[in-house]
């Protein structure tokens, strides 16, 4: 047995002249042998214009050795996350659901730590607000990707347009109520009949889940503009929040609230998910397996904090003048400390993850609580197929 042969050699050996030639059905192809790897140089229409993504892969030395007189494509294992610079780059816009901040940290790491590129992808940010709706710029063509939510995505399958979800970076969802210490809220279940400040968005989805399981009713409902005043200057109020933010801004105005984060009581909406068309995912799937792919990688390195994710940190001080190095610090923290992105199915399958119980888990509590049609067909929803790789396990 020759042990020392180069796997390039294997290559251009047993499984045939692989250099300057096209793969077996993988259309428009051309391999390079290079040291101990095989480049395959993929051309593909991207916006109008011929893209170059190139791919590294190992050769299988076993099924080398086996296919003597077989396709050169057999023998061919992709090595991954070894992409060499594309030549054009793919491009991809994707809208965040909301202002720059590090609840979007990952994204932001991806695109300034070169990880989107080495995936052969310029990714342009759109950051969303109060004008913005990034549901309407995703059906209406204007985006590739959007950041939503599973609630978005069910929408979708009840109203049979062709989008969908295809990973779920917060495996809980950040959506808290917060109340005052030392008053007797010291539990969801405790809240029953006080009062509560409520968003609109709030009344029709995690409402009718704290109604239904804990018996809330629509009384006790009181408006939520986002101002902190009303909560701060009222000890019997509570109000909605995401646990990395608001409890910041109370806590420095003198309040250490009590938080109940409503994913530990059985909420279990993904949050934070990414949502594309079913025409991109049909037509540029590998595209969008990159693009999911780099996106995981940089949420991994944006978690671990320290100096790596200055430069991703900077980019969402600029784009909001809202945030600070305090605001991003103590997001990183919480969403660490709580599990946000890696808890529950992620510690197995990865960041990301998504699974077909967790959907109608989710889809069974939400319809029973009449927050959601019943009927749907939730499996059109979304999709497993890009995700639960073991990215960051």
């Amino acid at each position: 047995m020759v042990r020392n042969r180069s796997l390039a050699a294997y290559g251009m050996g047993i499984c045939g002249p692989l250099t300057g030639t096209s793969l077996p059905g993988i259309p428009g192809t051309s391999v390079a042998a290079q040291g101990g790897s095989v480049s395959v140089i993929i051309a593909r229409g991207a916006s109008g214009e011929q893209a170059m993504t190139m791919m590294k892969y190992r050769i299988d030395r076993r099924k080398a050795l086996g296919l003597l007189g077989g396709t050169a494509a057999a023998c061919l294992v992709p090595v991954p996350g070894a992409r060499v610079n594309a030549q054009t780059l793919d491009k991809i816009s994707f809208q965040t659901s909301w202002r720059a901040q590090a609840e979007h940290g990952g994204y932001y790491q991806a695109a300034a730590a070169g990880i989107y590129k080495k995936y052969g992808i310029e990714c342009t940010i759109g950051q969303g607000g109060p004008q913005q709706n990034a549901s309407q710029l995703l059906l209406g063509g204007r985006v590739d990707m959007i950041m939503s939510s599973a609630f978005e995505a069910i929408n979708y399958a009840k109203e049979g347009v062709p989008f969908l979800c295809i990973a779920a970076i917060f495996q809980k969802d950040p959506q808290i109520l917060m109340s005052h210490p030392g008053v007797g809220n010291d539990t969801l279940a405790a809240l029953k009949g006080k009062p509560v400040l409520i968003g609109a968005t709030g009344r029709t989805s995690f409402w009718p889940f704290l109604r239904a399981k804990f018996g809330f009713t629509d009384d006790q409902i009181r408006p939520y503009t986002f101002n902190m005043a009303p909560f701060l200057a009222d000890k019997s109020m509570s109000q909605q929040a995401f646990i990395s933010s608001e409890p910041l801004v109370v806590m420095k105005a003198g309040v250490n609230p009590v938080i109940h984060l409503l994913a530990d009581s059985g909420y279990d909406n993904y949050q934070t998910t990414l949502h594309v068309s079913r025409k991109m995912v049909n037509e540029k799937k590998d595209l969008v397996q990159r693009f999911v792919t780099a996106s995981l990688e940089g949420w991994v390195e944006y978690l671990k904090g320290g100096p790596a994710i200055e430069a991703a940190n900077a980019q969402i001080i600029k784009e909001n003048a809202d945030m600070d190095a305090e605001k991003i610090a103590y997001a990183i923290k919480v969403m660490n400390e709580r599990g946000i992105a890696m808890s529950g199915d992620a510690l197995k399958l990865g960041i990301g993850a998504m699974t077909e119980a967790r959907w109608k888990n989710f889809y069974t509590t939400m319809s029973e609580a009449g927050a959601i049609d019943k009927g749907i067909d939730i499996q059109k929803a979304y999709s497993l197929e890009f995700v639960n790789k073991g990215i960051g396990t």
